[in-house]
C-alpha cells in the first residue's frame, strides 16, 4: 500500500491522520498548499492553474496547468498519485467552500481512481466518503447512533446490501433519483456495505477533533 495526500482548496476540517515517513506521496492543488503551510507539511508537488493563489518563489516542484483544462486542479493531483503508484488516497479539503460544484466532481473523482485500482478517501466535516464498485466496504462504528449514507452513482446499482444498521437492505436496488440511502445509522459494532452490480458512494460519521 502506497498513499497519497491531497491538499485541496474547499474547506479544511482538520488533519485526521498526518502523512509519515514512510514514502507517503503529498500533493498540495492549488491553494491547498497553504494548509500544508498550516500543518508544516511540505508537499512533494504543487500543481494547479493557480486561480487561487501565486506558486510560491521558494518551491521548485511545481506542475502549472492551463486555466482552460479538462482535469480539476484536485483531479490533476489524484493523477499524480497514481503515475507514482499510489493505491490509497486521502483527500483533505474536497468539500466544501462556496463550490459545490467542486465537492461534486471530487465525488466523482473517487469513482475515478476505484476504476484505476485504488482506493479513495474524501474528508468532509466529521465524516468520510469512499466509492465502491461491484464489491463491498466494512465501516467500524467510532460514533454512537453513527450516521451511514449511501448513493448511487449511476444509472443504478443492483444487489445492495447494507447490515449491521439502522434500516438494513437486502439485494435491493437503488438508483440515482430517489436517495433511500441517505441518513441510516450504524447499530452494530461494524456495518458492511456491498453492491453486486454498480458503483455506490458511502459516507460516515467520525468521532470530532479535539
Amino acid at each position: 500500500m502506497k498513499r497519497c495526500f491531497v491538499f485541496a482548496a474547499g474547506s479544511y476540517y482538520g488533519l485526521r491522520e498526518r502523512p509519515g515517513d514512510s514514502g507517503d506521496f503529498i500533493v498540495a492543488a492549488d491553494a491547498g498548499y497553504r494548509v500544508c503551510l498550516e500543518e508544516c507539511i511540505r508537499p512533494d508537488l504543487l500543481v494547479g492553474d493557480f486561480d487561487s493563489m501565486e506558486p510560491p518563489a521558494d518551491f521548485a516542484r511545481v506542475r502549472r496547468l492551463p486555466v482552460e483544462k479538462d482535469d480539476t486542479d484536485t483531479l490533476a493531483a489524484l493523477r499524480a498519485g497514481l503515475e507514482r503508484g499510489c493505491t490509497d488516497f486521502l483527500i483533505y479539503g474536497g468539500t466544501g467552500g462556496r463550490r459545490l460544484d467542486h465537492t461534486l466532481a471530487n465525488l466523482q473523482s473517487l469513482l475515478f481512481l476505484r476504476r484505476r485500482g485504488a482506493l479513495g478517501f474524501l474528508f468532509d466535516n466529521d465524516f468520510l466518503w469512499t466509492v465502491i464498485e461491484n464489491g463491498e466496504v466494512r465501516v467500524a462504528r467510532t460514533v454512537e447512533w453513527g450516521l451511514l449514507s449511501v448513493f448511487c452513482l449511476g444509472d443504478r446499482a443492483e444487489g445492495v446490501d447494507e447490515s449491521g444498521v439502522q434500516y438494513p437492505l437486502s439485494n435491493a436496488v437503488l438508483t440515482p433519483e430517489f436517495p433511500l440511502g441517505v441518513s441510516n445509522h450504524i447499530v452494530e459494532p461494524s456495518a458492511r456495505v456491498s453492491v453486486r452490480r454498480g458503483a455506490l458512494a458511502v459516507g460516515w460519521e467520525l468521532p470530532p477533533l479535539a
